[in-house]
């Protein structure tokens, strides 16, 4: 610093004011590079061999509070968009009021009893009188989903074990008796078929969008 620390005359050489800087003992904060990039802010002497003390401490204020506003500014924008967000997904989510069940008699019978469900709902696929086979594996088949439990069965080729195992998917899934149903196949793309035919069950069958609106995807 000059000999006269007037506050017109508080100036300091570059070399001088960085050395001063960084033994006030808060470590190594000022480079000489690091100053050169800030020289070329209007904080130089009129000659531009030194820098103008106040000059730079006004300088270094002002980036001080312009950052801090940036700063507070977008956190700002960031929790207003995190509300905006969260406001559109509880939007997406309110489907509105769901239309009144068209026969709840049936539907109530039909939770109550696999069988009931397979004839109510799909009588154009289980057309046929039901054979003591069938029907002791619909009794099976509905105490393994409302109790739990395992069982095997082997039927006839034709006889509808397959298209009986998809149908108990559906009443587990829409009774909500499981709340995960898995559906396993000899392979994943019959899986996938098994799958995409209880998916158009769904959302063709006219008496099932009746009495189960919940569970009838969009």
């Amino acid at each position: 610093m000059t000999p006269n620390n007037s506050p017109s005359n508080l100036t300091m050489r570059p070399a001088t004011l960085v050395r001063r800087v960084n033994q006030a003992g808060f470590g190594t904060v000022l480079s000489e590079r690091r100053l050169k990039t800030h020289r070329q802010s209007d904080i130089n002497t009129s000659d531009g061999k030194s820098v103008d003390l106040l000059k730079y401490a006004a300088w270094l204020t002002f980036l001080y509070f312009r950052d801090e506003n940036k700063t507070r500014d977008y956190n700002e924008r960031k929790r207003k968009q995190a509300e905006k967000n969260a406001e559109e997904v509880r939007a997406a989510q309110d489907i509105g009021e769901l239309p009144a069940v068209v026969d709840p008699e049936r539907k109530k019978a039909s939770l109550a009893s696999f069988r009931a469900f397979c004839e109510t709902y799909f009588g154009e696929v289980f057309y046929l009188p039901w054979s003591e086979d069938h029907l002791r594996v619909i009794k099976k088949i509905e105490r393994s989903v409302t109790k739990g439990g395992l069982f095997a069965m082997a039927m006839p080729r034709g006889s509808g074990k397959t298209v009986l195992c998809q149908t108990a998917v559906a009443w587990a899934a829409l009774s909500g008796a499981a709340s995960f149903v898995c559906l396993i196949a000899a392979s994943a793309e019959r899986g996938k078929d098994l799958l995409e035919n209880i998916k158009t069950w769904l959302e063709t069958n006219s008496l099932l969008q009746e009495d189960f609106h919940g569970g009838i995807p969009e």
